[in-house]
């Protein structure tokens, strides 16, 4: 696995620039209208959800369980989607969904983590991502109208930077990782 994320570690660093940037964009627009977040949280669902696609089709040859990361891709691709072509869902349906799609992702994130942890020390970032998805979705759908929409951006906001400052680490300890543990080329 460790081999395969090394080779990938780009499209997990991807991941975490595409999840900063929406929490970014979150915090800079408190204002935000609830289209303008449902298309913000849709790319980044799609974004997300190609390069979890990118990678397991990269892993399909060498890794048991690649098959996780394909269908956790290819439901971020759908919930992105949906996002896109029905724009107009009610705020409570939005919420719902990005609960159920962060729980999903979340448990996912702990488990690849599980597996992890005997190739490399830095796994943490990726269980820890994971545990913030749990968290971010059992939230939503506890506190379904958390003080208005306000409130929600914000949430949205800084889960997607915590989520993203996470797998931005993950990428480079990944990378660094599968470098030292790359054969050496004979001169």
């Amino acid at each position: 696995m460790l081999r395969t994320l090394g080779r990938n570690w780009w499209a997990l660093a991807l991941r975490g620039v595409a999840a900063i940037l929406l929490g970014i964009l979150a915090f800079a627009w408190p204002g935000i209208t609830l289209f303008v977040l449902v298309l913000f949280f849709g790319a980044y669902m799609l974004v997300d959800g190609i390069f979890a696609i990118v990678a397991a089709v990269r892993a399909a040859g060498e890794e048991d369980r690649w098959w996780l990361l394909l269908i956790e891709g290819i439901l971020g691709v759908l919930a992105g989607l949906v996002a896109f072509f029905w724009p107009g869902l009610t705020a409570l349906a939005l919420l719902y969904f990005i609960a159920a799609w962060a729980i999903v992702t979340g448990i996912m994130e702990i488990v690849a983590a599980v597996r992890l942890r005997q190739e490399i020390e830095g796994e943490w970032a990726l269980g820890l991502s994971g545990l913030l998805s749990v968290i971010f979705g059992v939230l939503l759908v506890v506190l379904p109208a958390p003080a208005g929409l306000l409130s929600l951006v914000w949430l949205i906001g800084a889960y997607a930077v915590a989520t993203g400052v996470l797998l931005l680490i993950l990428a480079f300890r990944v990378r660094s990782e599968a470098g030292r543990e790359a054969p050496a080329r004979p001169s």
